[in-house]
């Protein structure tokens, strides 16, 4: 990926969301040819000069502060995912060293395919470029085999904008699709020049207009919680609460949690599931399904 692009673009579209009149600025005269704030503009908020600004935007950070970033954070009145991204976009001096060497595989811990053994309800293990890792028996039910389909395409991404069960079982397709993207951007920031992203992107935006119309906005979020509604094609509709919980040892593996309110007509769904596909209930012999991509 380009990374002077990358940064154009990121801090063109967070400039173009703010007005003056939120900022406080009395508004320049004349007709705006540009939405949201002018370049101009974000270098007085953020005390650095007009120059020194339309540098950075275009790209050339090289000893650019850690100070400046925070003050053009501010001006851009970023969210602390958005902070970090601009950090891993610019990459300031000091958090420079270390970033080019070769991404390890990623590897599922047996302690984890135990815990997903032991759960009752959906549960995916993902990594990075939303890979799933590793899904229970119940998580496969839910949305698709993924032990089933090639390693290349044990995705949530590629699931998500190129299948089209995917936007059968999502009610909130486009909502979905935009955490999912946001995700992968904001692995995009931290890793440009991961080859597995760039030919992920590739094919996303060659096979889906959505994606790629949803590419262009440079959304980026990182999600801990949240919900699901979906309209499963043999149990009918569930509204599943998630969480999103960080494993211990590597800070890009996650497992995600789907729980639905006790004693709703969703429990009783993923119940009926998980009686229709054989899913057994938590034991020693329930086993997860192991997916774990190499990369």
């Amino acid at each position: 990926m380009d990374r002077s692009s990358e940064i154009r673009e990121f801090l063109r579209t967070r400039r173009a969301r703010i007005t003056p009149e939120q900022t406080g600025l009395a508004p320049h005269g004349g007709a705006r040819r540009v939405p949201g704030l002018r370049r101009e503009e974000v270098a007085q908020l953020a005390g650095v000069s007009v120059d020194y600004y339309i540098r950075l935007e275009r790209g050339r950070t090289q000893g650019v502060s850690e100070s400046v970033l925070e003050a053009v954070a501010r001006a851009l009145r970023l969210d602390d995912t958005e902070r970090a991204h601009l950090f891993d976009l610019a990459q300031p001096t000091a958090t420079r060293a270390g970033r080019r060497r070769p991404l390890a595989p990623q590897r599922v811990h047996p302690v984890l395919y135990r815990t997903l053994d032991s759960l009752s309800v959906p549960a995916v293990v993902q990594g990075r470029r939303t890979d799933v890792l590793a899904a229970n028996r119940l998580a496969h039910a839910l949305y698709t085999d993924f032990e089933a389909r090639p390693r290349r395409e044990r995705n949530f991404a590629r699931f998500v904008f190129l299948d089209e069960a995917a936007r059968a079982l999502y009610a909130d397709w486009d909502r979905v699709a935009g955490d999912c993207l946001a995700m992968l951007r904001l692995y995009a920031g931290r890793h440009p020049d991961d080859p597995q992203l760039t030919e992920l992107i590739g094919e996303l935006s060659l096979h889906s207009d959505a994606f790629r119309r949803m590419w262009a906005d440079h959304e980026v979020q990182a999600h801990t919680s949240g919900t699901k509604r979906l309209h499963h094609p043999l149990v009918g509709d569930l509204t599943l609460d998630y969480v999103v919980l960080t494993v211990e040892g590597d800070p890009e593996q996650t497992l995600t949690v789907y729980t639905p309110e006790p004693a709703s007509p969703s429990a009783d769904a993923l119940g009926l599931l998980a009686s229709w596909t054989g899913t057994p209930a938590p034991g020693p012999h329930a086993r997860a399904e192991r997916t774990d991509p190499a990369g």
